[in-house]
């Protein structure tokens, strides 16, 4: 049985038979065009019959010494030759493209937040909507960075904290993201309903990095409240490490709602709200403008912006 034919679109013609008519116009027979092309002669001869009767041409003329392209079989065989030279094209350039997006992983930078408490989310539902494992690797650092190497384009998606403009990058909203005030549980807010932003902003905190999107963001709130924040107690490379310096009862930190939920539900670390001011910030997903776009790439945005 002969496998299911390639059909040119509005012809009803398939491809093989396109591919053998232009073979006997290049090699002068139709033997020794089924040679070429690895098929029996009884298979070929079946073949241009079944596309003559498609065509309403009379391709061949047959004789007892083979059979030879009619006038009409001659032009009709240039044509054939220059459709499966485009359908080899078209074949060549998707399977280049599958190969490409096989071949060279999806590049993600992610803040510290994104990274540890959404994305891992997001990218098993991006392997669960195609039923296929995606290529991609993922850098885990501050928003800063994670700008920095979405800039020199050795990174093709980034996810960022950061409150202000980002030139040259093209941004995506993704999702809000609370920041919360805790403290250890004999700290003395935890006994209060509640600390002023002046009076937050006169407290020493225990924050992440210089370049870190929580802190950058709950900075400019306060900025934007009137508020200048004092030298930090403490900076540390790590969400769980402030977490940790926090619970020790070291002093209070701002951060995300995501990365505390759990402390707050075992108690280890209470929530201090902050009088008539709220700690919102957005999260965005930055992309260098005229990359090549990525089937994995939109997918995942998708993603982000349904399931935070």
């Amino acid at each position: 049985m002969e496998p299911q034919p390639h059909v040119v679109a509005g012809s009803g013609v398939d491809l093989p038979a396109l591919r053998l008519l232009s073979a006997i116009a290049e090699v002068g027979s139709i033997t020794a065009a089924s040679r070429t092309l690895g098929i029996t002669q009884q298979a070929a001869s079946t073949r241009m019959r079944r596309l003559e009767r498609q065509l309403g041409v009379t391709l061949l003329v047959r004789g007892p010494r083979g059979s030879s392209l009619t006038l009409d079989g001659t032009m009709a065989a240039q044509w054939a030759a220059e459709t499966v030279e485009a359908a080899d094209r078209f074949d060549a350039g998707v399977a280049a493209l599958r190969l490409a997006g096989q071949a060279k992983p999806l590049a993600i930078a992610a803040s510290l937040t994104v990274a540890e408490y959404l994305l891992p989310r997001w990218l098993m539902t991006l392997r669960g909507r195609d039923q296929a494992e995606h290529a991609v690797s993922v850098t885990a650092t501050n928003s800063t960075h994670a700008i920095e190497l979405v800039t020199d384009r050795s990174h093709q998606l980034g996810f960022v904290e950061t409150p202000t403009e980002i030139p040259g990058l093209l941004t995506t909203t993704v999702a809000k993201d609370e920041l919360v005030v805790v403290v250890a549980p004999q700290h003395a807010w935890a006994r209060r309903r509640g600390v002023s932003a002046a009076e937050l902003a006169r407290t020493p905190l225990v924050t992440r990095e210089k370049g870190s999107g929580t802190r950058l963001s709950a900075e400019q709130i306060l900025a934007d409240a009137g508020h200048e924040i004092p030298d930090p107690l403490a900076e540390l490379p790590t969400t769980a490490a402030v977490r940790t310096a926090v619970a020790s009862g070291a002093a209070p930190a701002v951060l995300s709602i995501l990365a505390v939920r759990d402390d707050l539900t075992a108690g280890r670390l209470v929530r201090v709200p902050v009088k008539s001011l709220r700690f919102v910030r957005e999260l965005r997903a930055i992309r260098s403008p005229g990359g090549a776009p990525l089937r994995q790439l939109e997918s995942l945005l998708s993603i982000a912006a349904r399931n935070v």
